[in-house]
C-alpha cells in the first residue's frame, strides 16, 4: 500500500509583490520622471495585478508580469492624456455652456397646458393633422366634416396656441427660449 503524496504548500505569489515594489518604483520613475506620478503608477499597477491574479500562471516570472502591467498602465494613461485637455484653473470648463435639460420639459408642459385649453374640435384636428400626420382630407373623413372645416379648425387652433404661448407669426415653437440659446451660442463661440 502506498501512502498518498503530500504536496508542499506553494507560496502565494501575492506575498511576493512587496519584494518587487522598489524595482517597480524605479522602473515607474524611469517612465514617468516624476515621483508622484511614479507612485501613482506603481499603485495602479499593483491594484490591476491584484485584481487579475487569476490570470497569472504560477511558476512563471512574477516580476516580468508586474512590470508588463506597470508598462501597459503607463502607456495607456499617456494615450488617454493625449486626448484630454489640461484645464488646471478651470478656464475652459468655465467657458462651456449647454442647454439646460429641464428647458424642453418646461416648454412641453407649457404647450400641454395651452393645448388642453383648446376646444375639443380644434384639439382633435391638431392631433390628427399635426401629431399623427394625416392629410386634411383624411382628417375630414375621420371627423366626418368638410376639408375646409378641418383647415379652418387647424388654423384657429394654431393661432390660439401661438397667442397663449406668446409666439409671433414668424416664430416657431422652440423647446428652448431665445435667451438660453443666446447664452449657449455665446459661451460656445471660439475664444479669440
Amino acid at each position: 500500500m502506498t501512502s498518498p503524496k503530500t504536496e508542499l504548500p506553494q507560496n502565494d505569489p501575492r506575498d511576493e509583490i512587496v519584494e518587487h515594489l522598489p524595482a517597480m518604483r524605479a522602473f515607474a520613475m524611469s517612465l514617468a520622471r516624476n515621483s508622484a506620478q511614479a507612485d501613482d503608477l506603481v499603485q495602479d499597477a499593483v491594484v490591476k495585478a491584484w485584481s487579475n491574479f487569476d490570470k497569472f500562471k504560477p511558476g512563471t516570472n512574477l516580476r516580468a508580469w508586474l512590470f508588463t502591467i506597470l508598462r501597459n498602465t503607463f502607456y495607456s494613461a499617456r494615450r488617454k492624456s493625449g486626448r484630454e485637455v489640461a484645464d488646471v484653473d478651470g478656464v475652459m470648463a468655465g467657458n462651456l455652456a449647454s442647454k439646460p435639460d429641464h428647458d424642453g420639459r418646461l416648454a412641453l408642459a407649457d404647450f400641454q397646458r395651452a393645448f388642453s385649453t383648446l376646444p375639443d374640435e380644434q384639439r382633435e384636428t391638431l392631433w390628427l393633422v399635426g401629431a399623427l400626420g394625416m392629410s386634411y382630407d383624411e382628417a375630414a373623413e375621420t371627423c366626418n366634416c368638410a376639408v375646409g372645416t378641418v383647415k379652418s379648425r387647424a388654423n384657429r387652433a394654431r393661432a390660439r396656441l401661438a397667442e397663449i404661448l406668446q409666439l409671433s407669426e414668424e416664430e416657431e415653437l422652440e423647446l428652448t427660449d431665445q435667451s438660453t440659446m443666446a447664452v449657449v451660442a455665446a459661451s460656445n463661440a471660439p475664444l479669440g
